[in-house]
């Protein structure tokens, strides 16, 4: 069965705007078959066109700003990734990582003749036509589509037809051919796009543009004749409540998505820079903090955090640290991963997100512990937002990313050679005493991440402004109580024996849980507690969060009490 009147249009290509339309930093308002779009050149060169509306309150995005890399609606301040159109940010929950799901509709796109062409269906055939052009000023048309496309084929001579909506033809009075598409607005809307071979003079673009002029009118004039059809009705999916408003921590170490190693260098001493790039189109939104769950070729599945700006999603790059006692995962790709290499990797996480309502923002890194603050660092001094950066490492030889980081400027502050007394008395110095809105972020050893959450403890900083992320738990975990555990939800009962995790427990009971370090450092398995005294074991909460005694880390804690009741 063939497709009908209005699949054939929504799988067609239709020009929506003139690449002229579109500098860099400018949002572009346009419309197809009733469609309105927000039209927008990053700085990379990418066109995005996407439904015009935020999903939060359905504020239109074409009066949003354009930053290079993401579109912020001017409205609650919503902010949407280059190419994905994946929200990154959300003012009204600065703490949160924004849902995976949150993601405006996008539409193809393709640049091509001088024009900017969209098409309503991913089922669109490939364009068949040249690669440039100079486009003629646009000429709207209050008329049907149809009726628009048949006035210029009946005006025309030595006429070429172009399926859908387009003809290469010689007008009456036109100083030359052109080639014309008719751009379906609404259904009794319609704009004439022109397109010459080459650039004209003022005098030429003037007589095209007369012309243009006299045949709109005259269509117009037989469009007033006849009954017109009611506009097109867009087609809007509602966006509930809860994707708005809560973190999206459920993904599960599934490689859903294959890369290619593009790229692979000496990072610093010990340290391997890598770059993924996707087989095809671009990689999956993420914010400033997430890691992925990289599947390597020897079995071992490993987190990696993601360095990159925001918008940049042709490729993800990491930074991996060969470690002395390596299980097999840095030695791995340090030794045997080559460029061109496909892997698998997980959907990017954020269990370590970045605020950006800080007065100001300090990052504090050990060693290969800059990775995901160098993310925040790009985030913020892409929005001209303050914040300084101070990189701890034995030597400059040992500071991964160089390069990367001179990108940030003078805001980078390298410290050297320091031992336990100096890097404690440099800490000190950048901390200083707390004051409103200031925010701080710390990775690195477990050491150094002790050493500088106490010293911010001294100084007077609230745990909620002191934000920070661990490689691995270097507790030792104590497994050795029994208690019973409650799924409310599931309405199940579970002994944990001695020696077995509550994540074990749950899931040899077929319960799907998410996880990912498995050692109470990620925040991925964070569950919420309804009853009972938690024995907390992780690195990941801090001391206020254990102390409200409300969630939990099922892959290492325990309960001191008989039994605990969980949301699960």
């Amino acid at each position: 069965m063939g497709l009908g009147v209005a699949e054939l249009r929504q799988a067609a290509w239709y020009p929506v705007a003139s690449s002229d339309d579109l500098p860099f930093r400018h949002v572009y308002h346009g419309q197809l078959l009733g469609q309105e779009l927000a039209i927008w050149r990053a700085d990379d060169g990418y066109v995005n066109i996407w439904e015009n509306r935020c999903l939060h309150r359905g504020v239109r995005l074409s009066i949003g700003i354009n930053d290079g890399a993401e579109l912020k609606c001017q409205y609650h301040g919503w902010r949407y990734a280059n190419r994905t159109a994946g929200c990154t940010y959300i003012p009204a929950h600065p703490a949160d990582a924004p849902a995976r799901r949150i993601t405006n509709r996008t539409y193809p796109v393709k640049e091509r003749f001088g024009l900017v062409w969209a098409a309503l269906s991913a089922d669109a055939p490939e364009m068949d036509v040249a690669e440039a052009g100079f486009a003629l000023r646009p000429m709207p048309v209050n008329a049907l589509p149809e009726m628009v496309l048949s006035a210029l084929v009946a005006r025309g001579e030595a006429v070429t037809q172009l399926p859908p909506l387009g003809a290469a033809l010689v007008l009456a009075g036109a100083p030359g051919r052109a080639t014309y598409f008719v751009q379906p607005v609404d259904s009794a809307r319609a704009v004439i796009r022109g397109v010459l071979d080459a650039e004209p003079d003022v005098d030429t673009l003037m007589a095209f543009n007369a012309v243009l002029a006299r045949l709109r009118d005259a269509v117009e004039a037989e469009a007033r004749a006849i009954e017109l059809p009611d506009p097109i009705v867009p087609r809007y999916e509602p966006v509930s409540v809860e994707l708005a408003t809560m973190p999206d921590r459920v993904i599960g170490r599934q490689a859903t998505v294959r890369v290619m190693v593009r790229r692979r260098w000496q990072a610093a001493l010990d340290v391997t820079g890598i770059e993924l790039a996707p087989l095809s189109g671009h990689l999956p939104t993420f914010q400033p903090g997430a890691h992925i769950d990289l599947h390597l070729p020897n079995g071992l599945v490993r987190q990696y955090s993601i360095t990159n700006g925001p918008g940049d999603l042709t490729g993800y790059t990491i930074a991996v640290k060969r470690e002395a006692g390596s299980r097999g995962g840095s030695a791995a790709i340090a030794e045997t991963l080559r460029e061109g290499d496909v892997l698998a990797v997980s959907e990017p996480r954020n269990n370590f997100p970045l605020r950006r309502d800080a007065v100001r923002t300090t990052f504090i890194a050990g060693g290969i512990g800059l990775t995901p603050l160098l993310s925040m660092a790009r985030a913020l001094q892409r929005q001209g937002l303050a914040f300084d950066f101070h990189a701890f490492a034995r030597s400059a030889e040992h500071l991964p990313l160089g390069p990367e980081l001179e990108a940030l400027g003078d805001r980078v502050s390298r410290h050297f050679g320091l031992g336990p007394p100096e890097t404690a008395e440099a800490i000190r110095q950048v901390l200083g005493a707390h004051s409103f809105a200031r925010h701080v972020y710390i990775c690195g050893p477990g050491p150094m991440l002790e050493l500088a959450r106490g010293i911010a403890s001294e100084l007077g900083w609230p745990d909620e402004a002191v934000h920070y992320e661990y490689f691995k738990n270097t507790h030792e975990i104590d497994t050795s109580s029994s208690f019973t555990v409650e799924l409310a939800r599931s309405a199940l009962s579970l002994t944990v024996p001695a020696g077995r995790s509550i994540l074990e427990v749950m899931r040899e009971n077929g319960i799907e849980a998410p996880s990912s370090c498995e050692q109470g450092a990620c925040g991925t398995c964070l569950t919420r507690v309804l009853e009972g005294e938690i024995d907390h074991q992780d690195v990941y909460l801090n001391g206020t969060e254990k102390a409200a005694g409300n969630v939990m880390m099922t892959c290492v804690s325990r309960a001191k009490s008989a039994r605990l009741v969980l949301d699960i």
